[in-house]
């Protein structure tokens, strides 16, 4: 007889009501995967983008998935089973990941329920010195920011430009992050000062307090004034957040210097950068156990941290994911499961 747990399934795509949390099937483990007893998922931006069936996208790009599917990525947990061939964990011990990621972009990667299988090689042993819920809100945010900003961490195939994304070293260096408040921002802030460059963070005012304490020596807030009208001489821009006009910030980076965007989708100044001798890259975060390992240690330490706007019951999906599209989030969202 199969096993079941609680999950919150998408039958049909749309808006956040959509969500349902009800029965579902157990997962089952291959010989590689561990069996995980969820405490806590995050809500990261491919999940609002699934749930309405990524109509943002030209329609040959579009999913086309089987209903019903489970969103989520990102994961705090507790072993609950290991395949035969896995390695490195045990039952009841305490991990995170960010499961199955861009392999399931199109059709959930099963976290927002009581229990999810990962492959070993995702899967980290979670800090000690945070809790479930800062650990659930780190996985996609904190790798896609070391992945752009300090170590790719792998060799596919990059969907977004036809070479390979490069780090630049940052010691020394001026970085600036826009989107400074949010998921991947908050954590960029972080990574960049602890590698010794100067950052500058733009945000709305809100986020000023908690971005200074994280470490940023200059605050801009958009809402009063525009970024590229005051920063200037940047060796780095990580734009976080996309969206129109991503090439204004190319005359305040230096000749020779780079532009990472997060979400490229929309850009246009290619022809501009190439005349300035900007790099502009970007690239697709990967799931990598190894790499959420080595991160982790900063977490545990409390290098650095992970902010969390709030919190629901995984019951309450659906407010949570109202919450993630008002905007002004600071830090993660975060769904609690146990």
């Amino acid at each position: 007889m199969t096993k079941t747990m609680k999950a919150v399934r998408l039958h049909e795509f749309g808006g956040p009501d959509v969500l349902l949390y009800e029965d579902a099937p157990q997962p089952e483990i291959t010989a590689h995967d561990v069996l995980v007893r969820v405490h806590a998922a995050s809500i990261n931006p491919p999940d609002l983008y699934l749930r309405d069936g990524y109509r943002a996208l030209p329609p040959e790009w579009q999913p086309s998935p089987t209903f019903p599917l489970i969103l989520g990525t990102d994961v705090s947990g507790t072993v609950a089973a290991v395949g035969k061939d896995v390695a490195g964990f045990r039952v009841g011990d305490e991990v995170f990941a960010m499961v199955r990621f861009p392999e399931d972009l199109m059709k959930g990667s099963n976290a927002y329920a009581e229990y999810v299988s990962v492959p070993a090689s995702e899967l980290a042993l979670k800090p000690a010195g945070i809790d479930h819920i800062q650990a659930a809100g780190a996985p996609m945010s904190l790798l896609t920011a070391w992945q752009f900003l300090v170590d790719l961490g792998h060799d596919a195939p990059n969907p977004f430009q036809a070479f390979s994304h490069a780090p630049i070293p940052l010691d020394g260096k001026t970085v600036l992050v826009n989107g400074a408040g949010g998921g991947v921002g908050h954590l960029a802030v972080q990574i960049a000062r602890l590698k010794g460059a100067k950052v500058i963070a733009v945000a709305s005012g809100k986020h000023e307090a908690l971005l200074r304490d994280l470490g940023a020596d200059t605050f801009i807030d958009y809402t009063k004034v525009a970024a590229e009208t005051v920063a200037k001489d940047v060796d780095l821009v990580l734009d976080a957040v996309g969206g129109a006009n991503m090439e204004r910030f190319l005359p305040i980076i230096k000749q020779n210097g780079v532009l990472f965007l997060v979400n490229p989708l929309g850009f246009s100044g290619h022809g501009q950068a190439a005349e300035r001798k900007i790099i502009v890259s970007s690239t697709q975060v990967r799931s990598n156990g190894a790499q959420l390992a080595e991160v982790g240690r900063l977490l545990d330490d409390g290098t650095v941290r992970v902010v969390i706007d709030s919190s629901y019951p995984l019951a309450d999906a659906s407010i949570a994911h109202r919450r993630a599209s008002e905007g002004s989030i600071q830090g993660k969202i975060v769904l609690i499961t146990a």
